[in-house]
């Protein structure tokens, strides 16, 4: 027998969401071989205890059962066996997201971590995956979309696949069913789009932009050495939104109405979202897949493992996702000035930037970011928002204070090479370094101020100086995101300091600005609105009603916080200026129109 661990997953019961997984170990541990199934998954900085999914679970050698004891909530020990053992698993599946598994009758989708288990002590060992299809009519055109190697099966079919090691195996995602599968070259690596769902997609369209985008990358920070293939595996729903980085693929999640479909003209602003996203996940494939913090290398998948980084690798990140769609063409700058003004207001409306730095919301992730309540808005600001304006600065101030001769794409570039391309994980201050060291700036006031420090970003006159107008003004109502220009005539004078939202059809209290004028009335999170003045106020009609208003009225505010009716007088304050929009200025100087042409890539 083979010495490769050796894994076998089937669909046992579509219709009850039921995997069976086998994994037979050649050489088990003397003392009694453990498994251990993660915690956690990368890229998802939350506790997500897999092993609770377990509903079933047996191990046998030689046809004769294997007592299992439990060590703890992910972990299993077999008593010791003279020859191979084999440990079968029941699980249940029923996680649509790209963080889960996913079993019914329409189709298989599985993350290692969340089926296959670990072999411990024997990680560094090559795993065989047999990937094997139901015995249901109904299941006959189902194909495989995967990023692991083929060893004994046909491209997008069943059979058994390979893994150099426990960490390559549980990386890469598979997604099995009726799927629309396109193909295209990057930077001389093939790539493959899977996608399920019932989509009109415009294959060839898409494979166009995507390759556009990927090329871009690929000559920004050079193709890693290890890159021999690459697969984006989409689920088009009829809504969501999300995804997850991997080494050789990504997990998407994207309205199906996003993509395009054949006839299109143009860049819709849910398709450019769209891309936004397939950007994020691919830049990825460099930052955070292989450059990692050194508290990730190697993965301890069965705890908690805090740093102060992920601004770095999900901030950086998100800088490079919208500005890659300008600099390589898909996108123009007027679009790209848009989708900025929405992050500068995401993280302006947010209260949280004043009490929590970017430091320290990585380092708290774990148990803040993901882990949000109403509250969430006046205590934490995202390391992504936020930390994608720090690198937005960054790259500004090391342009104009080096005249051009260094920017961030440099500062990534070196630490690629250092950290990357090595291997070796990044040291919490790494990144910090490599900016003084290539740029020759002292930045250590700067990294203090906007990385550990709770004041405003100096964006504002940084981007004055590329040649870009920064204007804030009011919010126009619950759905304006910022981003745009809008008559300020027809704009609200007051706010309510409060996102509505619905619940059973009902107005309700989401969350609550500090200070605001629901907050001072004292509204709670979680009140239906039932009343404003004595008239019924519905969520769709909320933001006309505001408008009525001016500073200083006041109102009768009719609520039920549970099934007690209460009545709250509210007073009414000037909206604040919380709205940001950018636009290119115009009659910009040589030097000028020149620094904001290199940044934006002369597209």
């Amino acid at each position: 027998m083979s010495s490769a661990h050796q894994y076998r997953i089937r669909p046992l019961n579509p219709a009850a969401h039921l995997f069976e997984v086998e994994l037979t170990v050649a050489n088990p541990d003397a003392a009694g071989q453990e498994f251990a199934l993660p915690a956690w998954i990368p890229g998802s900085y939350m506790i997500r205890d897999y092993a609770r999914h377990v509903v079933a679970i047996r191990a046998e050698s030689d046809g004769l059962a294997v007592a299992l004891t439990k060590l703890d909530k992910s972990r299993w020990r077999a008593a010791p066996c003279e020859r191979a053992v084999t440990l079968t698993l029941e699980i249940y599946a029923h996680d649509e997201s790209v963080r889960g598994a996913h079993l019914d009758t329409t189709h298989a989708y599985f993350n290692g971590p969340c089926v296959f288990p670990e072999v411990v002590g024997q990680e560094a060992l090559e795993c065989h995956v047999e990937i094997e299809n139901a015995d249901l009519a109904e299941l006959k055109n189902w194909r495989v979309a995967t990023s692991m190697n083929r060893l004994h099966a046909e491209p997008y079919s069943f059979g058994t696949y390979t893994a150099s090691d426990y960490a390559e195996l549980i990386d890469q995602p598979v997604e099995i069913g009726d799927l629309h599968i396109g193909e295209f070259e990057a930077g001389g690596i093939p790539h493959a789009i899977a996608i399920r769902g019932n989509t009109r997609a415009d294959m060839a369209r898409l494979c166009h932009d995507l390759e556009t985008l990927c090329d871009y990358h690929m000559q920004m920070l050079g193709k890693p050495k290890d890159l021999d293939r690459y697969l984006f595996l989409l689920f088009a729903p009829g809504s969501g939104y999300g995804g997850l980085e991997h080494r050789w693929s990504s997990s998407l999640v994207s309205h199906r109405d996003s993509l395009p479909i054949r006839g299109d003209e143009g860049i819709s602003p849910e398709y450019r979202t769209f891309l936004g996203l397939v950007s994020h996940e691919y830049f990825h494939l460099w930052n955070v897949k292989r450059m990692k913090p050194a508290v990730f290398t190697p993965y301890d998948l069965s705890q908690e493992t805090p740093t102060e980084l992920l601004w770095v690798f999900e901030g950086i990140t998100s800088y490079y996702d919208d500005l890659g769609l300008v600099r390589s063409g898909l996108i123009g700058a007027e679009e790209y000035l848009e989708l900025l003004g929405q992050t500068i207001t995401r993280v302006i409306r947010g209260q949280g930037r004043k009490r929590q730095t970017v430091a320290e919301s990585s380092f708290d992730a774990w148990t803040k970011f993901y882990k949000q309540d109403a509250n969430a808005g006046n205590a934490i600001v995202s390391y992504y928002a936020k930390g994608s304006l720090i690198a937005l600065a960054l790259d500004l101030k090391l342009r104009q204070e080096t005249n051009g001769e260094c920017t961030l794409d440099d500062v990534m570039r070196a630490c690629w090479a250092r950290w990357g391309e090595t291997g070796a994980g990044m040291p919490e201050d790494g990144l910090e370094t490599v900016a003084a060291e290539v740029s020759g700036l002292d930045l250590v006031d700067f990294f203090a101020a906007c990385v550990r420090g709770t004041g405003e970003l100096p964006i504002e006159q940084l981007l004055r100086d590329f040649g870009v107008d920064y204007e804030l003004r009011r919010a126009a109502g619950r759905k304006d995101k910022g981003g745009k220009k809008t008559d300020t005539d027809k704009l609200p004078d007051v706010w309510l300091g409060a996102n509505l939202a619905s619940r059973n059809g009902k107005p309700v209290f989401a969350s609550l600005s500090n200070d605001g004028p629901a907050e001072r009335a004292g509204v709670s999170p979680g009140d239906e609105l039932v009343a404003l003045d004595g008239l019924r106020v519905s969520l769709a009609g909320s933001d006309t009603r505001i408008r009525r208003y001016r500073p200083g009225d006041r109102s009768e505010l009719t609520v039920f916080r549970g099934d007690e009716l209460l009545t709250l007088r509210l007073r009414w304050s000037k909206a604040p200026l919380d709205t940001c929009f950018l636009e290119l200025a115009e009659d910009v100087e040589g030097d000028v129109e020149v620094r904001r042409g290199s940044w934006l890539g002369n597209k």
